[in-house]
């Protein structure tokens, strides 16, 4: 029986897989066209799956060498001589498995090669009368690159010979990793290995400028999950709905593939519903792990402090960012698969990553008691398996006035979301489950908090004048029509320095729904 994978390569005899036969053929028709490129996708990302995907797709028409950089120590890209017997050690043991003709992969074994000169001469040789196609993976686990870049500029130059036939060299060259070619030396001052450049350009000069733009979306739509799902269908016969459960799943992951799958797997391993409520256990249970993807989310922003404020800033403060991949913070949150551009500006990717970076910052403050917060006992605003959440919104009224009202404006505006999500937590942890989404274009956070068998809609807003206040209890009530709720509850923090500014908390009817209306 096969079982849903998120750990190394997807293989389709064994597991449920995505039908990514579209995203392979428009990947072939650049093998085809001879381009060079780079797959620079997120880690777990699925890159590893596309390419024993792609070489599979390319056996008839091609020889295919795929060999992977991974578990290679540093020592491997110490020098020529080391590098070049391992990458000919390679190619000769991945010949074994390809659609070589006899006799081939000896002759890529019968050379002394010790250095780049040597190599080239042999790559010309075994290229000259067979159409080759290079695929290596992991192209950034090495944090030694120096020598990685000369056999890169070696490849360069015989690309650029070839044009002018005087040179035999690969057909395609493809390589797959997180960090681009062009960017590498990011990674390498990010590790410690070489010092900041104070002209930010060399930090791009790269010999990998022949690269051919590389657009395929690697990520998943609806339409693609759905021929998961209906293959696991037909052999469980769970009676899913499985447009919508794919649309479910989409929705929260923005189709990153380890998230798709990984959902998957904790509804099939773990005895979960084929339904909404089902994808929403799912997916409370994968915020609550540890896994390899949300250790590198938590390194990355840790890593990269500019990152870390640009995603807290959309997340908790209200800023806006026009969505700029020439920005190098920016490029680098897109290229870990973070950010996303979304009607012109950046967004966090997925609703995954919101709330994993919700429940990080919150934790964070929680820790260091930056903000002082003092939650009133469970017991007054949670009992009998039931949340009051008119109460906890006047405890925390109260309690930002006695506390708040005389820091700064800058210190409210940095933490105005994060201290509702920090008084919150405590309440729900262990007792519920907080979805949190965020909407950048126009700023509020929507919480739907889950405890016991109901559901609390409260939404948080940045207080932006009167006409704008009343056009959030139309978000609101709109927000509550979609979730099939009549009472929701509108928090709006008013940064304003005014003496007299208006605070207040009361019932107000709107279209046909209860909104509770708080004002800090």
């Amino acid at each position: 029986m096969k079982r849903f994978n998120v750990t190394g390569t997807c293989i389709p005899e064994e597991n449920y897989m995505v039908d990514i036969g579209g995203k392979v053929e428009k990947i072939k028709k650049l093998v085809d066209n001879r381009s060079y490129f780079t797959i620079n996708k997120a880690r777990q990302y699925g890159k590893t799956t596309t390419l024993a995907a792609l070489e599979r797709f390319l056996r008839d028409e091609y020889i295919v060498a795929s060999i992977s950089f991974e578990g290679l120590g540093d020592e491997t890209f110490g020098s020529q001589e080391l590098f070049c017997p391992m990458f000919i050690k390679r190619i000769v043991s991945v010949l074994r498995f390809s659609s070589a003709p006899k006799g081939y992969r000896e002759k890529w074994a019968s050379h002394s090669v010790t250095n780049f000169d040597s190599l080239s001469d042999h790559i010309t040789d075994m290229c000259e009368n067979e159409k080759v196609v290079l695929l290596i993976d992991e192209v950034d686990r090495t944090s030694n690159n120096r020598v990685f870049l000369q056999f890169l500029g070696m490849l360069r130059d015989k690309f650029l010979a070839r044009r002018t036939g005087k040179d035999h060299t690969f057909h395609s060259v493809v390589l797959a990793g997180v960090y681009d070619i062009k960017n590498i030396k990011l990674k390498m001052i990010s590790e410690g290995l070489c010092t900041p450049l104070a002209d930010e350009s060399k930090l791009y000069n790269s010999p990998w400028n022949i690269a051919a733009s590389f657009a395929v979306d690697m990520s998943f739509g609806p339409e693609e999950i759905a021929t998961m799902l209906a293959e696991y269908e037909t052999d469980h016969k769970t009676g899913m709905d499985i447009a919508a459960i794919s649309g479910d799943i989409h929705s929260y992951t923005g189709g990153y593939p380890f998230l798709v799958s990984r959902i998957c797997q904790c509804i099939d391993e773990d005895g979960g519903d084929w339904t909404a409520g089902g994808v929403k256990e799912a997916v409370k249970m994968l915020l609550e792990e540890k896994n390899t993807l949300f250790d590198d989310l938590r390194k990355n922003i840790e890593m990269y402090p500019e990152l870390k404020r640009l995603l807290r800033g959309l997340l908790l403060s209200g800023e806006r960012f026009a969505f700029n991949v020439n920005n190098a913070t920016m490029d680098l949150g897109h290229m870990f698969g973070y950010l996303k551009g979304e009607n012109g500006m950046a967004t966090v990717a997925n609703r995954v990553f919101e709330a994993w970076l919700y429940n990080y910052f919150v934790s964070e403050q929680e820790i260091s008691g930056e903000l002082g917060l003092r939650p009133p006992p469970r017991g007054e605003v949670a009992e009998g398996g039931r949340l009051d959440m008119e109460l906890l919104l006047r405890r925390f009224a109260q309690h930002y006035m006695e506390i708040y009202r005389q820091k700064d404006a800058e210190f409210l505006e940095r933490h105005g979301g994060l201290l509702f999500l920090t008084y919150l937590k405590p309440f729900v942890n262990g007792h519920g489950y907080c979805h949190i989404e965020s909407q950048t274009n126009d700023f509020r956070i929507d919480i739907a908090v889950d405890y016991g068998s109901e559901q609390h809609i409260v939404e948080l807003k940045i207080w932006n004048g009167q006409k704008e206040h009343e056009r959030a209890y139309g978000q609101l009530a709109n927000y509550l029509g979609l979730k099939g709720a009549d009472v929701g509850y509108l928090l709006s923090f008013d940064f304003r320095k005014e003496v007299n500014k208006e605070r207040k908390s009361e019932w107000v009817d709107f279209g046909g729904k209860k909104i509770f209306d708080v004002i800090v």
